[in-house]
């Protein structure tokens, strides 16, 4: 094993146990609690399992390994980039609300024979 991915499966351990213990923290918190950090669970589920398949220079992994808490910068950076999430989501929706009137439209030409 390199190097690189030596360090990189060290981030990787890091960061799974730094979401376990956010996990268990979120355990003891109160249900509404819970829910108002559903989302950065989620995302930061997302990280730790993006990082199975990430391949940083050794470099990358020492910058990394030398914070704190890896995990947490990391969704904070993200939440500064998060504007594709919202775009992808209105797209979504627009694209779904297009589809069902094309089907409505199709229906009432057919139902008109």
């Amino acid at each position: 094993m390199s190097k690189a991915e030596e360090l990189n499966e060290q981030l990787y351990e890091r960061m799974a146990a730094e979401q376990k213990e956010f996990y268990e923290h979120l355990l003891t918190l109160p249900p509404k609690e819970i829910l108002d950090k559903a989302y950065e669970y989620a995302v930061r589920e997302d990280i730790v399992l993006t990082m199975e398949n990430v391949d940083l220079s050794a470099n990358q992994c020492k910058g990394l390994l030398k914070l704190d808490k890896p995990l947490d910068h990391v969704f904070r950076k993200y939440q500064d980039r998060d504007t594709e999430y919202m775009d992808d989501l209105r797209l979504s929706v627009e694209g779904l609300a297009d589809e069902m009137l094309r089907l409505e439209r199709h229906a009432q030409e057919h139902s008109g024979r």
